[in-house]
């Protein structure tokens, strides 16, 4: 795939959850070459003093203007890299928008506001000959698959990758563990369900949120029989979405009932006390145990552990992750600490098992 230039809008809000496409993005794109990122707050630094994980690290400008004026490559898209509950555009990105296309900039948005259904937006876009990307917008009720069965016919052993609760790092997870399962000699294909996937290049995959609630279990073993007959993969990890029990957004389910997955990771932040956005309800997360016999009475068994390293110190983190893995009896390992060798057994086990 050759990659498009691009540029990356985030309201101010870098190091916040809200950017978490943004995230995504810093961290694997395979369809876009990142060159900048558009943030106030943080202008005139460069993306590691904010996201100290982030794989790029590249500029960060105050307006759309600016970057075009200083970046070598001239920008052919601006990518809107928020994402917030209910996925409503934010005003304050208006401007931007509006000066990214009097400038020849294609805007591509993973958003439930329509870029594409906003008169202004759409009458400038035609009037500079650019494009409007609605990457979240549903596709026609014709093209979507109601679930049949069909999956039980796929062999390729499934692993679903599901998060304590939403904005976990799950797709993030997913990426790091596709890339070392490759370099190990499993072939291995990840699967997307939501906006970032389908930004970051991933081949196979839908979008969740924007699929008519009847088709999503139909979509679901959709992909998974097209990514098995035409990659043909040794392995299929599929992202997850949400979490199980967080009431703002309740799924998981789904991926292992409708995708036939007989294995799940798991994503955790143990820094995190209360639903991610919900602090202010005071509902907790519930403990690591609970959702692992969840995931167990759903038919899945779980492999693993993953932690995701924000909101909690160093120190503590270690001492977390020694006694969790204690007490469950699985491996609990941190993908940004390099430590993913460690479920490379797990895995291998378990494929050898599945044969």
């Amino acid at each position: 795939m050759v990659k498009s230039s691009a540029i990356i809008l985030t309201n101010g809000w870098l190091q916040e959850l809200r950017a978490k496409t943004a995230h995504g993005l810093l961290h694997e794109s395979g369809r876009f070459s990142i060159l900048a990122v558009i943030d106030p707050i943080h202008t005139g630094k460069k993306v590691r003093e904010v996201l100290p994980h982030a794989k790029l690290d590249i500029p960060i400008y105050r307006t759309v203007l600016e970057s075009i004026k200083h970046l070598k490559t001239r920008p052919q898209y601006c990518i809107i890299g928020v994402a917030l509950h209910g996925g409503k555009l934010p005003d304050t990105l208006r401007h931007d928008i509006i000066t990214a296309i009097k400038n020849g900039l294609s805007i591509v948005s993973g958003l439930h506001s329509y870029l594409s259904a906003d008169p202004e937006f759409s009458r400038l876009a035609q009037q500079y000959k650019v494009q409007l990307i609605d990457v979240r917008k549903p596709r026609p009720i014709n093209e979507l698959e109601f679930w049949s069965g069909k999956i039980y016919k796929v062999k390729t052993p499934r692993i679903a990758l599901l998060g304590m609760d939403c904005a976990i790092g799950k797709r993030t997870t997913g990426v790091i563990l596709m890339k070392r399962f490759r370099e190990s000699g499993i072939k291995t294909e990840l699967i997307y369900s939501g906006q970032t996937g389908w930004l970051q290049g991933l081949k196979y995959g839908f979008i969740f949120d924007a699929t008519l609630n009847d088709f999503v279990g139909g979509e679901i073993e959709r992909v998974i029989i097209e990514c098995d007959q035409k990659a043909k993969p040794d392995l299929i990890l599929i992202e997850g979405q949400a979490s199980l029990r967080n009431p703002s957004g309740p799924c998981g389910s789904e991926f292992i009932l409708c995708g036939d997955c007989k294995a799940a990771i798991l994503q955790h932040a143990p820094g995190r006390k209360y639903f991610e956005g919900f602090e202010y309800l005071k509902r907790p997360i519930p403990p690591v145990e609970e959702e692992i016999k969840l995931i167990t009475l759903l038919g899945a068994r779980t492999l693993a552990v993953t932690l995701n390293e924000n909101y909690m110190p160093p120190k503590k983190l270690r001492e977390y992750q020694k006694q969790l893995e204690k007490e469950i009896g699985i491996p609990v390992i941190r993908p940004f600490s390099h430590e993913t060798d460690r479920l490379l057994p797990v895995i291998r086990d378990y494929l050898a098992k599945r044969k």
